[in-house]
């Protein structure tokens, strides 16, 4: 295994970000029509398929 190219570092870094809950004032403000974060994903169930 051998190091991580800098785009591939870069997409793993948005996945990352993408991977957070959306903020408890965000539901506040929407009456909780909005809950849950639809790119939120388990690390053991939903595996990304990231090239180079």
């Amino acid at each position: 295994m051998g190091k991580k190219s800098s785009e591939k570092k870069r997409r793993l870094g948005n996945k990352l970000k993408q991977n957070r809950r959306i903020p408890v004032l965000a539901m506040l403000r929407t009456h909780r029509r909005i809950q849950s974060n639809r790119f939120q994903r388990s690390w053991r169930n939903k595996k990304l398929r990231i090239k180079a």
